[in-house]
Formats: C-alpha cells, structure tokens, sequence
C-alpha cells in the first residue's frame, strides 16, 4: 500500500513547484473567504511540503555551481524557513507550548520515526545494512551536546534553584553557546566534513537552471513559506478546538511532522536504493540542525517579533522524550549496521511517546 508520504515523495519537480504555487494560491483564497478551519490548516500543510521542496530543487542546482559543502550550509538555513515562520508566528499567537513541543517533535520525529522507518524499509528490502562509522558518529555525538545544553535551563531553573529567576538570560546565554557551535561548523562543512549543517547525499549533475531563476525561486518560496505559515497557524488554534486536539500533541506530531514532510522522504528513499550512509546522515543533520541552530535562534528572534518569548524550559515529558531520543539513536547507530527490528523498536518508541501527549 502507498501511504501518503510515500505518494508525496513519487512527486517530480514540476509537480512540487505546481503544488507549491496552486497550494499557495488556495490557502489564500479559503482564508480570504473565510473557509473551514480545517479545510486551511490540511491545505497550508500540503503546501508547506512543496514549499520545502522548492527550497530543495533551486538548493540543488546551487550544488553544482558552488559544491555540496556550500550546499549544505544553505540548505541547513533555507530548509527550516518553513517551521521558522511557523513557530514564529505561532509564538505570537502565545502558542509557546506548540512551538516547544514543535521543536522537540521535529527532533523526535527525525530521530525515532524518519530513522525506524528507514531502517525498517531498508533492511526489509536489503537485509542487515552496513555505513560508515565517522560520520554517523560524529553527528549522533553533537546531537547528543546539543540536548545535554539544551536540557541544563530546565534542570537549573528548578523551584528553590538559584537560577531560577533567571530563565530568559540563561535560555539566551545556551542559545548564544549553541549557535557558536553552529558557526564553528560551517567551515567544517563548507571542506566537506560532516559537520551540523553538512550534506551526506550525492550531488548528481544536473543541467542548470540560470542562476537568476534560482535565486527567484528560493525567494518565492520563502516570502511563499511566510504567508502560508500565518495562514496554516491562524488556523491552528480553530483546528485544535474542532479536533479536540492538546498544545503537546499538535505540537509534537502534527505540526512537526508538517514541517519535516519532503526531508523525511529523502531519507526514507535513500535507505530504500541502499544507500545508509546518506540516509542516516540527511536524517539525523535535520534533528541536529533544529537542536543546534533553529531552537536557538528562536529564542533569541522571540524577543524582538513581539508575542511570547520563548525559553528552553521544558515541561518533564518533553525534556524525558529528548534525552532518550538522543541517548537511544547514539546507541542505536553506534554499532554501524541497522535491521528492520532496530526499525520497528525507534517506531514503537515515537508512537508511546505521541501517545502520551494525545490528553495534554
């Protein structure tokens, strides 16, 4: 059976910029009209996906002209435009519970779901599946940092702590640490190691598009990615009263997964054409990249779009979900050879763990 993702993912170029555009262009019409809640947020969400597709195609053609290190350092800040806007616009709405669940969701979902069903497809169709260890490693090892910082606000500003009044200088003093980290990357993956924002796949030569539709194409899909992200959260709040739906479990599934969907296909059908190096590394530099460089520079962008500002304070669950999920993909991989078990375990682990978030 093709699932939807699946059906997404069989899209060509042509296809993903024609959703992009006629999505767009729809979500504007039912919001003008003033349609159904739900109607919008299902449209705005499809849209998003080819939005980020568009990101990725004109990206692509900047490989080739400029390198898959350069690449990849664009894509890291072009391909979260999506759940940039999203969790900006959200925030000022107050929806500061969507965006934290969000954040860590899109960790999650990458980390356990995207990596199990990769797992699971490509040992099915291969059998027991080898890659690299330096590479794989290395990232599993900074997104394993990355939380560990990530965690400290929200152990340190515990009642009766000293740093307990101190929850928006410290979150900002952890997000300035973390994007650091990010920029000492840079140049790391700009030579073609496997730093935070280093892309693992293959760039195959492409005929060009002229630079100048490239550029206008990214700039499309971002001034695109900005409308539709305030119309997809303006209908957040109806869709959630209609569905009976909590902050943490619209946060952590839905909107995270929303925001992930082209890049969670890429790196199932990498495992699928037996290539687990590529699969691994493009699903765990998404996870790494929100932990090191998009949560962070949330915090610091919230104090000044106006609504609430956001903080690494996490309620427990989120903070819990976090840890395991970092420390159980370190293990996981850690032995270089992924089986469909392994697979259907990281599922079964991301399903309990939505499942705790469904009443609130």
């Amino acid at each position: 059976m093709t699932t939807p993702m699946a059906g997404l993912g069989m899209l060509n170029r042509k296809e993903w910029i024609t959703l992009a555009v006629a999505g767009s262009l729809l979500t504007a019409v039912l919001q003008g009209i003033g349609a159904d809640h739900v109607l919008v947020f299902a449209v705005a969400a499809v849209t998003m996906g080819g939005l980020a597709s568009m990101v990725g195609d004109a990206t692509d053609q900047l490989a080739v002209r400029f390198g898959p290190g350069a690449t990849g350092v664009l894509q890291s800040a072009l391909g979260n435009l999506p759940e940039l806007f999203i969790a900006i616009f959200a925030l000022r709405a107050g929806l500061v519970g969507v965006v934290q669940a969000a954040l860590i969701g899109s960790i999650l979902g990458n980390s356990l779901l995207v990596l199990g069903i990769a797992f699971i497809v490509g040992g099915v169709r291969h059998g027991t599946q080898t890659f690299g260890k330096g590479p794989t490693r290395m990232i599993s090892v900074l997104l394993l940092l990355s939380v560990a910082g990530l965690a400290v606000p929200t152990l340190a500003t515990q009642p009766g702590m000293p740093d307990a009044p101190h929850v928006g200088e410290l979150s900002i003093i952890v997000a300035v640490v973390l994007l650091v980290v990010f920029a000492a990357s840079i140049p790391f993956s700009l030579k073609g190691g496997p730093g935070a924002s280093a892309e693992a796949a293959p760039v195959e030569e492409k005929a060009h598009w002229p630079l100048p539709l490239t550029l206008a194409l990214l700039v499309a899909a971002g001034v695109g990615a900005a409308f539709v992200s305030d119309w997809f959260v303006a209908a957040l709040k109806p869709t959630m009263a209609v569905l009976h739906l909590s902050e943490g479990f619209t946060g952590l599934v839905i909107v995270a997964i929303a925001g992930n969907a082209v890049e969670n296909v890429v790196g199932v059908q990498m495992a699928a054409r037996n290539q687990p190096d590529f699969a691994i590394s493009v699903i765990l530099n998404s996870s790494l990249q929100v932990a090191i460089a998009l949560a962070p520079a949330l915090v610091i962008l919230s104090r000044f779009t106006g609504g609430a500002p956001l903080n690494l304070v996490l309620p427990p669950l989120l903070l819990a979900a976090l840890a395991l999920s970092a420390i159980i993909t370190a293990l996981v991989i850690y032995d270089s050879e992924s089986t469909w078990l392994e697979g259907m375990a990281l599922v079964g682990l991301y399903v309990i763990i939505a499942a705790s978030f469904w009443w609130g």
